[in-house]
C-alpha cells in the first residue's frame, strides 16, 4: 500500500508526540519527521521530501503563516494547519487557507493529549485527503477579479452553495464578482463555529454583496449572502411571501452539521425552479443527494470541474449521481449563475 509521508512542524513536544502517534497508527501513513520550528523543518523538507506537512500556527523564530508563505511560493506542497479554536486562531487559519493550505485541524487549547486522541479519525482523514489535493503556487500578486455589472435583483430567485475542503479560497473567488444587487446566496461551508463568524466578516470586507453569518428567522434578501453557522444546519423556509433562514441543531447529516444536503433539500422544497445550486470543492459526498433533489425540482445545478478543485470529492459525487447539469471552473460560475437567475423559470423535471 502506498504510504503518505508526513512531516510534523510544532513547537510543542507533546503535540509532536501525539500527532506522530495518531498519524503513525494508520498503516497508510508514515511520519518521516517532526520539527520544533520552521528553520529545522525547512532542512527536513529538503532532505525528506514529505507528501504532506502539518504546520502549527504559533511558533517561535518564525510563525506558521510566514513559513506557509515560503512553502507555497518556493516549494508548493499540501499543508494542513494546526490552529487553536479561538478567534485569533480562526483569523490565522482562514488566512492560511486563503494562502493555499489545504485544511486545518482545530487543536484543543486545554487537554491537548486527550483532545488530539479524540480527533484522531479527523486528523488522519484530513492528512490522507491533503496528499491527493491539487496545490497551486502562491502568486506574489493578488488576483484581480472583475465585478459583474447590471440589474439582477429579484426577491424570488436565489442561489444555494455547498463547499468543504478548499472552499475558503474558492468561495472568495466565487463571491467577489457578484454585484451588490445580486440574488440572495445561502452557503454551507464545513467549518467550526468560531471560524464561520470570522469567515463571513472577511468575505464581507472583500465583496460588494453583504455577507453575514445566518441568523434564525431572518428574512432572505437580494444583495445578501448568508453563511451557515458552524455546528448548526442552515435551511431555507417560506414565511408568507418571503424566504427566511432556519437554523437547527438536528443530528449530523452526511457526517456533517452544517450539512450541504440539508441546505439543498430545503431549497428544493421552498424555492424549486427559482433556485440555482452550486457544489464546490470538498471531500466526501455531502450535497450530492440534495443537489439532485434541487435538479429534480427544476433548479439549475452546477458543479466545480475537477481541474480547479482542491479536492474533487463532493463535485464528483454530484456528477456521478446526475445532480449537476454542467461542470465549470469557479471563475466562470458568477456570470453563468446570474444568467440562470435572469432566465425564465423552468418546470420540475425527472432525472
Amino acid at each position: 500500500m502506498p504510504q503518505t509521508r508526513v512531516l510534523i512542524v510544532d513547537d510543542s513536544a507533546l503535540a509532536r508526540r501525539m500527532l506522530s502517534h495518531v498519524l503513525g497508527s494508520d498503516p497508510s501513513i508514515e511520519v518521516v519527521g517532526a520539527a520544533p520550528d520552521p528553520y529545522v523543518a525547512r532542512d527536513m523538507i529538503k532532505t525528506l521530501n514529505p507528501d504532506v506537512v502539518t504546520l502549527d500556527v504559533e511558533m517561535p523564530r518564525m510563525d506558521g503563516l510566514a513559513f506557509l508563505e515560503k512553502i507555497m511560493t518556493l516549494h508548493p506542497m499540501p499543508v494542513v494547519m494546526v490552529s487553536s479554536l479561538t478567534q485569533k486562531g480562526a483569523d490565522v487559519a482562514l488566512r492560511a487557507l486563503e494562502m493555499g493550505a489545504v485544511d486545518y485541524v482545530a487543536k484543543p487549547t486545554i487537554g491537548i493529549e486527550d483532545g488530539l486522541s479524540a480527533m484522531s479519525g479527523e486528523i488522519v482523514a484530513k492528512v490522507k485527503q491533503a496528499a491527493r489535493a491539487h496545490v497551486r503556487p502562491l502568486s506574489g500578486q493578488p488576483t484581480q477579479q472583475v465585478r459583474i455589472t447590471g440589474t439582477f435583483a429579484s426577491s424570488e430567485r436565489l442561489i444555494a452553495v455547498g463547499a468543504s475542503t478548499g472552499g475558503v479560497e474558492t468561495l472568495q473567488r466565487f463571491l467577489i464578482p457578484f454585484p451588490p444587487d445580486a440574488p440572495a446566496i445561502l452557503i454551507t461551508q464545513h467549518m467550526p463555529p468560531v471560524f464561520t463568524e470570522r469567515f463571513a466578516s472577511r468575505l464581507n470586507d472583500l465583496c460588494a454583496v453583504t455577507v453575514t453569518q445566518a441568523e434564525d428567522g431572518e428574512r432572505v434578501l437580494p444583495g445578501h449572502v448568508y453563511i451557515a453557522p458552524g455546528a448548526r444546519h442552515l435551511e431555507l423556509a417560506r414565511s408568507g411571501a418571503n424566504y427566511v433562514c432556519r437554523l437547527t441543531d438536528a443530528a449530523l447529516v452526511s457526517g456533517h452539521r452544517p450539512s450541504v444536503d440539508v441546505l439543498f433539500r430545503s431549497v428544493a422544497r421552498a424555492a424549486g425552479a427559482n433556485a440555482v445550486g452550486i457544489i464546490l470543492t470538498g471531500m466526501g459526498n455531502d450535497g450530492a443527494a440534495g443537489l439532485l433533489e434541487m435538479r429534480r425540482a427544476g433548479a439549475s445545478t452546477v458543479g466545480q470541474e475537477e481541474a480547479s478543485c482542491v479536492i474533487y470529492g463532493m463535485p464528483k459525487a454530484a456528477f456521478e449521481c446526475g445532480a449537476t447539469e454542467i461542470e465549470m471552473p469557479v471563475e466562470r460560475m458568477p456570470s453563468h449563475v446570474l444568467h440562470c437567475c435572469q432566465a425564465t423559470v423552468r418546470r420540475a423535471i425527472r432525472v
